[in-house]
């Protein structure tokens, strides 16, 4: 992919990046199948988005030890991203640079969080922008890239996902084909290289 190819993103265009984190890749305590596919595709766009000089914005799980969402807390999932650890880490691959803005999420013990915009100031910083225009990729397409994009089209962001840029968890096979029609209705566009 080179910039050329990108010239139709204009000034008001923004990447987001959500939750490309070690827990999240194959080994993680989460993995997802295909994450490492998806963190290359993540670090082309990411490097063109840089490349432009167009904003980058990355979100992460930020949980206490203690969060809601383990299992050993009732929750549905194993202990994942709690902060500060090499799991809660963005995937090495990624080289964010000092520009990117980090959004935390899920940082309250008693509080879930699955979109970027769920108990952040991502809607605010974004405004602060001026940006109108949200590319998504990261993980997982069913879980929070889908919660972060629905909410991005319910703040009247115009959305791009990033189709090569996204991976499944696919509890059930169709996990994902589902999350991702569920985004098209919602108003998103679908776009890969």
């Amino acid at each position: 992919m080179t910039v050329a190819e990108l010239h139709h993103f204009s000034d008001c265009s923004a990447l987001l990046i959500v939750d490309l984190q070690n827990d999240f890749l194959p080994g993680g305590a989460l993995g997802v199948a295909d994450g490492n596919q998806a963190t290359l595709a993540c670090r082309r766009y990411l490097d063109t988005f840089i490349a432009r000089v167009r904003p980058v914005f990355l979100s992460r799980d930020w949980h206490p030890a203690d969060h809601c969402s383990f299992q050993k807390q009732g929750g549905p999932w194993p202990d994942h991203c709690v902060a500060g650890t090499p799991g809660a880490q963005f995937a090495a691959a990624l080289n964010i640079p000092d520009s990117a803005t980090i959004i935390s999420k899920g940082t309250t013990k008693d509080k879930d969080a699955y979109s970027a915009f769920d108990g952040t100031d991502l809607d605010i910083q974004l405004k602060k922008s001026n940006i109108t225009h949200l590319y998504i990729g990261g993980l997982a397409t069913d879980y929070c890239v889908c919660a972060s994009t629905l909410d991005a089209c319910r703040l009247n962001y115009q959305v791009t996902l990033l189709t090569d840029a996204i991976a499944a968890v696919n509890v059930r096979p169709d996990d994902g084909a589902r999350a991702i029609r569920e985004m098209q209705n919602a108003g998103c566009a679908l776009h890969a290289f």
